[in-house]
């Protein structure tokens, strides 16, 4: 067993060896997106690659992985060969579902090593431009008034959109009603057509539809107010302490090399300080800024402890 395990260990010394040897990159990128095409985690993906294709001299390579509300490119790049190689698009479902599901089959934060945040946004509270509501605290007032009778929809249980709106509910006192659709557009959708009362999206899928006149904003998730909706005050504003902040990120295979991770880091930095970039980022609503893979792997760990808590103190079933 002991003999096995030194084995094992000099086997990956010196696969890992080789591959700091050799100049890198030495050939295309894969970017794993876990998402399908078409999205906004799909469009940052296309963004970023670009980005670093351009400075690496190499093409980086967006590969889509969905399934699974985005286990499947998740597993798949987490077990791929840690030779800088194999890049993740992660985003703020990655730290959800380690909170919602029994089970993974991959470790969160073993199996893939973070490289950078890219960009964080909050979620939006919007309502249908005919609705009764004008301000979150008039919806607050009603739903306290009348529990049960307004409802809030999500792509699925356990769904950050799901755990935002039980976190509203628990720290405003009242009892919204989640209801649950398959498909990141059916929300929407249902919104639109007076079937559900309100929308929690993310600030980067909303601001097209409040732009258009579509949604009213109600409120932002952030701690303060958003440069892209200026006007519109914050869920702390009338729940004090409420806060929800999504993310992009970028990852590699878990026990890819520090030096390579490094790399990849300062490159991270180089895209996002392009002016236009930077511009590109905000126009999609969020805000970018790069981290240490230290500061995000502590980010994810926190956003882990904090689903787990909003799912028992809702008494969400994990699966």
């Amino acid at each position: 067993m002991l003999l096995g395990a030194r084995l094992l260990g000099v086997a990956i010394a010196l696969h890992l060896g080789a591959a700091l040897a050799q100049p890198w990159p030495a050939k295309a990128l894969k970017l794993v997106t876990p998402f399908p095409p078409g999205g906004s985690a799909d469009v940052i993906a296309r963004l970023i690659g670009q980005q670093l294709s351009e400075q690496l001299g190499q093409p980086v390579v967006i590969d889509n992985r969905p399934g699974a509300g985005g286990v499947v490119g998740n597993e798949y790049a987490a077990k791929q060969p840690p030779d800088g190689y194999t890049l993740l698009l992660i985003t703020g479902a990655y730290p959800v579902q380690a909170a919602m599901l029994k089970s993974l089959p991959f470790d969160p934060l073993a199996d893939i090593a973070m490289v950078s945040m890219l960009t964080t946004y909050p979620f939006v509270i919007s309502v249908r431009p005919d609705s009764p509501f004008r301000t979150l605290a008039e919806l607050i007032a009603y739903a306290k008034a009348h529990p049960g009778k307004l409802n809030f929809p999500s792509s699925g249980v356990g769904t950050v959109h799901h755990l935002s709106g039980e976190l509203l509910n628990a720290m405003a006192g009242i009892e919204m009603v989640h209801v649950p659709f398959r498909g990141g557009a059916s929300p929407l959708t249902e919104v639109l057509g007076g079937r559900v009362d309100l929308l929690l999206e993310a600030m980067t899928l909303s601001i097209g539809q409040i732009q258009a006149g579509k949604l009213r904003p109600l409120a932002v998730t952030s701690r303060e107010r958003w440069k892209a909706l200026p006007d519109v005050p914050t869920v702390a504003e009338s729940v004090p302490g409420y806060e929800v902040n999504s993310f992009i990120g970028l990852g590699a295979t878990g026990r890819t090399p520090a030096p390579l991770v490094e790399r990849l880091n300062g490159e991270v930095r180089k895209a996002l300080a392009r002016p236009q970039t930077h511009q590109r980022f905000i126009e999609l609503g969020g805000a970018p800024g790069a981290s240490t893979p230290p500061e995000m792997r502590a980010f994810i760990e926190r956003e882990i402890a904090k689903w787990r808590s909003v799912i028992a103190a809702r008494r969400i079933e994990r699966e």
